[in-house]
């Protein structure tokens, strides 16, 4: 019974369906790509699904910065797969980090701000902790990238006439 009226409160209110919106855009790989598009479907105004999105991609970024290299580190001692899971990580990040490295600050608001897949806040947030960004510096240049993202898929759900009015 109570999975009944999980499932009820989160497609039949309003609210549900913010909280649904939020959950949506903290999952890794998804995100706010994915959250806004669903957010529309079900129905959500377009500000309230932006910016629900946004503040959801962007909870988990400080603890990736902050805490990814000891979970890697805890990782690489449990033994030769994690390890390799590990390195695997970290070379796809690597590889993805070139502009990031160039230009830095805003490399990386435009390496997130591109909404196509793996380049959003998660990886983002990887590349800045494997390149010792500031935690300031990195998280609102993420935000800022996020929040580009965030209007290029709210053009491409709702349109141009509910974006301008």
């Amino acid at each position: 019974m109570l999975v009944g009226e999980v499932l009820y409160f989160m497609f039949s209110t309003f609210f549900g369906k913010l909280v649904m919106t939020f959950l949506i855009s903290m999952v890794p790989v998804i995100e706010l790509r994915g959250a806004i598009p669903v957010a529309t479907a079900a129905g959500v105004p377009l500000w309230p699904a932006i910016i629900t999105a946004i503040i959801g991609n962007l909870v988990p970024v400080p603890f990736i910065i902050i805490f990814v290299r000891r979970v890697f580190a805890w990782l690489r001692k449990r033994g030769p797969r994690f390890d390799a899971f590990v390195t695997r990580m970290e070379d796809k990040a690597l590889k993805k980090s070139e502009s990031v490295r160039k230009y830095e600050f805003w490399g990386l608001a435009i390496f997130v701000g591109i909404p196509l897949p793996g380049t959003g806040a998660w990886t983002g947030a990887l590349i800045a902790a494997l390149l010792d960004m500031d935690l300031k510096k990195a998280f609102l240049s993420i935000a800022i990238g996020v929040v580009g993202a965030g209007c290029i898929i709210a053009f491409l759900s709702y349109g141009t006439a509910a974006l301008i009015f």
